[in-house]
């Protein structure tokens, strides 16, 4: 079986809190991740390809394109639906987190200050789904492909 890496764009106006971000998601040990970096939404829409990423970690408060705004247009093409897309924010009331789910789109949302285990806790079911979906047709099997191969 291969490892499967999971393709992440992380975007932050903070270089500290994109490492952050990939560093807490390495040590979360959740899955295997290549970082692409953003410095805003604006960037990160040049860079976003919906057949190039699996997940998004978005920051809330940017300058040129904040991650709500940034979440609403790449979810506007269509193609982006299937790409979770996880609001990294220090807004913590539930009006905010509400409008980041259900208006914006966003999959999940992280508060900061965060920590590895923060991270596993809150995105292990997402990342497992998100895995689940890159293991190619061959190797998903069955019950009985695990005993004749």
């Amino acid at each position: 079986m291969s490892v499967v890496t999971i393709r992440a764009l992380i975007i932050d106006d903070s270089r500290v809190m994109r490492n952050m971000v990939m560093n807490a998601l390495k040590q979360s040990r959740l899955a295997t991740f290549e970082f692409t970096e953003a410095v805003d939404g604006a960037d990160a829409l040049t860079k976003f390809n919906p057949t190039a990423f699996d997940m998004c970690f978005v920051d809330w408060n940017m300058p040129n394109m904040t991650g709500v705004e940034f979440v609403k247009q790449a979810r506007a093409g269509g193609t982006a639906f299937h790409i979770p897309m996880v609001m990294v924010t220090s807004e913590q009331t539930m009006a905010k987190i509400e409008e980041a789910l259900n208006q914006a789109g966003a999959d999940s949302f992280v508060c900061k200050p965060f920590t590895p285990e923060d991270m596993r806790v809150k995105l292990e079911k997402l990342v497992n789904k998100v895995l689940k979906a890159k293991v190619p047709a061959e190797e998903k099997g069955g019950f009985f492909s695990g005993l004749f191969n």
